[in-house]
């Protein structure tokens, strides 16, 4: 069935829908937008129309303010847009993340947005879902990518807060989705001494406390100038970690969490002392089972390593190609 024309054409704003007259996270604003997740490469304000669900569009509301489109709708079973119905899956990457399955003249193309398979208390889990073109990511589309288990790299953490109790922990971590999900994976492990947040993850982490992320006892680590808070665990955002806020903080564990630990050399670059691999992306090994488990008879790969992923599909016997859409971050940091 996908030797049809597809029902999805990569233009310039991103992935297009002719029959049903929509993309899907385009790069600029467009007459009617259907949205993976809230992060801002893939979540733009300025659309006419976006339809995401519910979490996605709350948070959109939360980073560019209520009016951010012209009119919304929350993704509730399949919707039908023209010659086409679409249906959202859950994709495991952050809170309301979640592919997209555009099915339509006996063909199903599944849209991806960014994913993840490993558990992830902050989240619902990623739902593979059957289709004739799958569109992946590919942000570690390389061999060489295999994430740890997230409990090991928090149980580092927990180690070095016992070997140096006097030093603050400030752990990098993307306002939505990383800071929620270091915090809840430290509350996991028993940690339950308040953690410090920077201002800018207020919101946010108060949202997903609303919608039943475990996050415990959380305090502003944004405090008045010259006074540094008490706590060992501090999370900000990586941004924070260039003010001069960082000097508040006395001798401080610098740590970050992100799949691109894994390459010591961009640790060492941002003078990062603790590199956590805590990943929300989908590494090698589970980018190759998430095809197989989709059965897609044809793949697409974008924003990420896109070569060597068509490559594993062609020693598949899989037919793919690189889509080469650019505007993509490969993870936020």
């Amino acid at each position: 069935m996908s030797r049809r024309a597809p029902l999805l054409q990569p233009t310039p704003s991103g992935l297009y829908c002719p029959a049903g007259d929509f993309h899907i996270d385009p790069l600029r604003p467009v007459p009617r937008a259907l949205i993976t997740h809230g992060h801002a490469d893939h979540a733009r304000a300025g659309h006419g129309a976006v339809l995401a669900t519910r979490q996605t569009l709350d948070i959109m509301a939360l980073r560019y303010g209520a009016d951010f489109a012209g009119t919304t709708q929350a993704a509730n079973g399949p919707v039908r847009l023209g010659d086409v119905t679409v249906r959202f899956h859950p994709a495991g990457h952050v809170l309301g993340s979640a592919q997209i399955a555009v099915e339509g003249g006996g063909q199903r193309i599944v849209v991806s947005g960014d994913y993840a398979r490993s558990p992830n208390p902050a989240c619902a889990p990623f739902e593979p879902v059957a289709c004739d073109i799958f569109v992946t990511e590919a942000t570690f589309g390389l061999p060489v990518f295999r994430h740890p288990d997230p409990a090991s790299e928090i149980a580092r953490l927990a180690a070095s807060m016992v070997a140096f109790p006097e030093r603050p922990h400030l752990i990098g971590a993307y306002a939505l989705g990383k800071a929620q999900r270091v915090i809840a994976l430290l509350r996991a492990a028993g940690h339950d001494a308040p953690i410090l947040v920077h201002g800018a993850l207020t919101k946010l982490c108060a949202y997903h406390a609303e919608q039943g992320v475990e996050l415990g006892d959380l305090r502003p680590a944004t405090v008045e100038r010259d006074h540094a808070p008490e706590g060992q665990v501090v999370i900000a955002p990586p941004s924070a970690f260039a003010a001069t806020w960082v000097q508040r903080f006395r001798d401080p564990v610098i740590a970050h969490a992100s799949g691109w630990m894994a390459v010591r050399a961009r640790a060492r670059q941002r003078g990062v002392e603790l590199p956590l691999v805590i990943s929300d992306h989908a590494d090698w090994g589970e980018l190759t089972r998430t095809i197989r488990d989709t059965g897609a008879g044809e793949v697409w790969v974008t924003h990420g390593r896109e070569e060597a992923l068509v490559r594993w599909c062609a020693l598949a016997g899989i037919p793919a190609r690189p889509l080469r859409l650019v505007g993509y971050e490969d993870e936020p940091e």
